[in-house]
């Protein structure tokens, strides 16, 4: 244990400790002052440590026989320093000060919180080590000998930028500590500092640090095919969506999620409380637009025995069941004009009243909620409240709909796919036509629509691979039409030159019947249906047209 013989006072700020300026030894003061005693703002030379360990004085290092820290009287052991939470992972911290006693001291410190103390005394130690194992967070004494530690903080938010840093100097200054933020340092500290705001800011430090951390590995896991709460998509739609998703999520902020039918808005719902602080309580779903006006009030808030007929006991509501978790309102436009005063008052007051009660019961639960409606067109009509719609977007989520995201489309498709197969333990695919359809289908039911198509077509097919043939009946229609736009286009039509694009309807019909067939390789069975015709009316016309060879030929 080191013993140096002084050391720059660290004073304790207000945890009952002596601050006057006067280190405390656990022994009777004297009453007079050290004349050796460090100054705040002198640096003190670096002393050799002498061969043999000498007995304490009083109150001079920085480490007791007691385990206890300058500043700390001996029956304060370095064990009651107030640590890091347990869920954070230990951080690598590295220590730069030329003074080696205020070195050692720092470093004990932040290893009795919970980090992974590493010391350097100069700029060009300091790149040694983060070369050789890079540090979560930098405590840098700004006045080093060998460059100084603007020049360091420089070259670390260079190579380094996801490094946290604190900065220290006894020489203070307006222009340095404005430069030092400038480059990139989070926080400041001005020599002699108190233990207790060391710990302050290392702590604080270091929970931004993991705030920052647990962001961007959601966001990284959102933007996988893969991500959080079935979250599928790499469009830049949802990019902005795992973007927003991923700073709201560890906050408890009422969030409003908007997006059209089927879009999702419960799966993002999902994917917020299960990556926020309270993912370990319940989420609460309501459907605002399933409950009858009069059980709705009762849902939320609960009531008491004897509120109303067939009250027969008391039932707690969910916004105070959730406890600390999440209750989701769907479709909160459908909401009743009388319950979205109630409902406003609970969220600005944190508490909620039953029916029939007089007493309020406090809340704790984290409100998101969702529409599919234009709640700004409902305030200015009136039917639904400004003041809870501006009490309800904090932060306000839009989830894109499919067509404004087609390139997520297959990825969806192959997922429900493969849910399809762990489920029924049968192997499906798409062929490349198949998938190319249900790529540029617009999809007006949107994630809903598709998932159930996809697992029409596994029930209905006939094998493995699934053709256009195999397709529910919206995308045969749209493919027949397709086919009729394409044979109503002849190759070689100039646009420029409309005269040129005139075809007569016969032209047109029979264009749409040979191309439909050929697309079909022969299937004029298929070819009837989708065009929209019988099977005889079919033949009829391959026979009218003169198509009978040209189908029925071996080449075709």
């Amino acid at each position: 244990m080191l013993t140096p013989p002084r050391f720059p006072y660290i004073p304790v700020a207000s945890s009952g400790q002596p601050s006057s300026g006067q280190p405390s030894s656990g022994q009777p003061n004297s009453g007079q002052p050290d004349s050796s005693d460090p100054r705040p703002g002198q640096r003190e030379p670096v002393q050799r440590e002498p061969a043999q360990r000498e007995p304490l004085a009083a109150a001079s290092a920085p480490l007791s026989d007691a385990g206890g820290v300058a500043g700390f009287l001996p029956e304060h052991p370095q064990e009651g320093f107030h640590r890091l939470p347990e869920d954070m992972p230990a951080l690598r911290l590295l220590v730069v000060d030329d003074d080696v006693q205020l070195r050692q001291a720092c470093c004990e410190i932040a290893a009795g919180m919970g980090f992974i103390p590493v010391a350097a005394g100069s700029v060009s130690e300091a790149l040694e080590q983060m070369r050789r194992q890079p540090a979560e967070m930098l405590l840098l004494d700004l006045m080093l000998p060998d460059g100084g530690g603007l020049r360091l903080l420089t070259e670390v938010k260079e190579f380094y930028s996801r490094t946290a840093v604190v900065v220290m100097t006894a020489f203070a200054t307006v222009a340095s500590a404005v430069e030092a933020m400038r480059i990139g340092a989070g926080d400041y500290l001005t020599k002699p500092f108190a233990l207790e705001e060391l710990t302050a800011v290392l702590e604080k430090s270091a929970r931004q640090l993991h705030l920052d951390l647990e962001s961007r590995r959601l966001r990284e896991r959102l933007r996988t095919h893969r991500g959080m709460g079935n979250l599928i998509g790499r469009s830049p739609g949802m990019e902005k969506v795992y973007r927003i998703l991923a700073k709201v999520a560890f906050s408890t902020h009422p969030v409003l999620i908007l997006g059209e039918s089927g879009t999702g808005k419960e799966l993002v719902a999902r994917s917020i409380h299960e990556n926020g602080p309270g993912r370990a309580r319940p989420f609460i779903p309501v459907d605002c637009g399933a409950l009858a006006p009069t059980l709705i009030e009762s849902e939320l808030f609960g009531h008491v025995k004897g509120a109303f007929t067939g009250a027969d006991r008391n039932k707690e509501g969910l916004l105070a069941a959730a406890r600390g978790g999440t209750v989701f309102l769907d479709e909160i436009g459908e909401l009743p004009l009388d319950l979205q005063a109630k409902l406003l008052r609970a969220l600005q007051e944190k508490e909620v009243r039953p029916v029939g009660a007089t007493h309020a019961v406090p809340m704790s639960a984290r409100v998101l909620a969702a529409t599919n409606r234009d709640l700004i067109a409902m305030v200015a009509q009136g039917l639904f409240r400004k003041d809870l719609y501006y009490r309800l977007n904090v932060v306000n989520l839009k989830i894109p709909p499919l067509r404004e995201r087609r390139e997520d489309i297959p990825l969806l498709a192959e997922h429900y796919l493969e849910r399809f197969e762990r489920e029924s333990g049968t192997a499906h695919r798409f062929s490349a036509d198949a998938l190319r359809l249900i790529a540029d289908y617009d999809w007006p039911g949107n994630v809903r629509e598709l998932q159930n198509a996809v697992e029409r077509i596994c029930t209905m097919s006939s094998g493995p691979v699934l053709h256009t043939v195999d397709l529910p009946t919206q995308l045969q229609d749209f493919h027949a039409q397709r086919l009729a736009a394409d044979a109503a286009t002849p190759a070689g039509d100039d646009p420029e030159n409309p005269a040129s694009a005139i075809v007569s309807m016969a032209d047109m019909e029979r264009q749409a019947i040979l191309s439909t067939i050929r697309q079909l390789h022969g299937d004029k069975l298929m070819a009837a249906r989708l065009l929209g015709i019988g099977k005889t009316t079919l033949y009829r016309k391959l026979k009218e047209y003169g198509l009978t060879g040209a189908v029925d030929s071996p080449d075709n």
